[in-house]
């Protein structure tokens, strides 16, 4: 798999984007995120990992300017970001979300392309690298699972942004094409792109991920790389499973 990318070289100097004491509460029903503070650099894939319910999706969405938050900031290469102005910076990519049902897939990667100005070579290597031929007549509503995943992907590669927000990127893939995604990822940052997934299978995590942010109901339980976190869990070689364990 390759689809274009003309990024330069990754400046890992300094956070890209910076997160500090984000919580969301919903009223009476507790607290969905709880002072949440980490950061992210240019040119890493950073997982936020947990199982469902941890706050993953609210973590995403606050960061993304799409919920309102009781308090906490977020910060673009050191300075305030607010909400309005996220959309500028990163482009974030929901779970479970077909656009424009009764297009097909062909009209949406069109669409796509053209609002965001790129070539007609990078929207057909971004279809292929990613296996969307087969369905382009179809109408996004009668894609599987696995295709409407490929059709969301396709619109993130798409986006000019420096920044990714992926909420479960794997979910409808087998193993092969699992790892066919994690190749096409990696070649994103290795011109720069900066990816952060939400995943909660921790084996998929820990084979793409550089970094790892721990969420454990809405708390982050731990945050860095393996061999940071097998540091702060007391294990000298667990897998991200026995140290999620241990620390949550």
């Amino acid at each position: 798999m390759s689809t274009v990318n003309n990024r330069s070289s990754p400046d890992r100097s300094a956070p890209l984007l910076g997160v500090r004491n984000l919580t969301k509460r919903y009223g009476s029903d507790g607290t969905a995120i709880d002072s949440v503070t980490f950061s992210a650099v240019a040119g890493e894939i950073l997982g936020i990992i947990g199982p469902n319910g941890a706050g993953k999706t609210t973590l995403l969405e606050a960061v993304a300017g799409l919920l309102p938050v009781n308090s906490g900031d977020v910060f673009w290469r050191g300075e305030p970001l607010h909400a309005d102005r996220r959309r500028d910076v990163l482009f974030y990519l929901p779970d479970g979300v077909r656009p424009y049902q009764d297009q097909s897939a062909q009209q949406v990667v069109a669409f796509v392309g053209s609002v965001f100005r790129r070539s007609k070579e990078d929207i057909t290597s971004t279809i292929e690298a990613l296996g969307l031929q087969p369905v382009l007549r179809k109408r996004v509503h009668a894609l599987s699972k696995g295709y409407a995943r490929r059709l969301m992907l396709t619109i993130g590669l798409l986006a000019p942004h420096d920044l990714l927000l992926m909420d479960e990127p794997f979910d409808g893939f087998d193993l092969r094409q699992t790892r066919d995604v994690m190749d096409l990822l990696r070649h994103q940052t290795a011109g720069g792109r900066t990816l952060i997934l939400s995943i909660h299978q921790l084996p998929d995590a820990e084979r793409v991920c550089d970094r790892f942010i721990l969420l454990s109901a809405g708390q982050v339980r731990g945050s860095g790389g393996l061999a940071e976190l097998r540091a702060q869990a007391g294990l000298r070689n667990g897998c991200l499973e026995d140290i999620f364990l241990a620390l949550t």
